[in-house]
């Protein structure tokens, strides 16, 4: 099958943001969610598959800085998933990365099953870990207090977000109800 693939235009935006949001939805990155899109500064591109009524199934943002090419956004919208639109964004998006003279392109990601295979299965190689940790009143009233300690006067923690070194895993499961593993994969081009 074959996926159209054209830069991102303003006008895509809405399209762009349900897209995403939908294809997040069943992820760790469930509340991942924007109402803007981030700008890509160039040499970094944006690049979006659209159906034939101009609605996004497929997004790729990728950035760009000096030696190294970032995936910020990979993005297929549900109803469209296993089609190769992912694989058909990531080819495009290796051309332009290699056209640049850039060597990598990496990309960082949670513990999604589905999306560990997606990047093994084109190419990529793991390397890099640390974990993200989400310290929120709403599942335990004494996990942001955990993870903050010392607490400003006039302020109350009631949700953080915190990065932690992997040996720490065990110790983090033990304080915090959602911990994910944040894995690098990296593309040598």
């Amino acid at each position: 099958m074959s996926h159209a693939i054209r830069e991102y235009s303003p006008a895509d935006e809405t399209s762009w943001l349900r897209c995403r949001a939908l294809s997040f939805l069943s992820t760790a990155y469930f509340d991942a969610v924007f109402n803007s899109k981030p700008r890509i500064p160039a040499p970094g591109f944006e690049l979006v598959v659209a159906d034939e009524h101009g609605v996004v199934t497929g997004i790729m943002d990728v950035t760009v800085d000096g030696e190294l090419a970032t995936i910020d956004t990979v993005a297929v919208h549900p109803d469209h998933q296993h089609q190769g639109i992912g694989r058909a964004l990531l080819s495009e998006a290796r051309a332009r990365v290699s056209a640049l003279g850039v060597p990598t392109l990496d990309a960082w990601t949670r513990d999604d099953p589905d999306t560990l295979r997606w990047y093994r299965a084109t190419g990529f190689a793991e390397s890099e870990h640390y974990l993200h940790v989400y310290a929120n009143s709403y599942t335990d009233a004494g996990e942001p207090d955990r993870a903050i300690g010392e607490q400003r006067p006039g302020l109350r923690p009631v949700m953080a977000f915190l990065h932690a070194n992997l040996r720490d895993e065990q110790s983090m499961r033990e304080q915090f109800a959602r911990v994910h593993i944040c894995r690098r994969f990296a593309l040598e081009l």
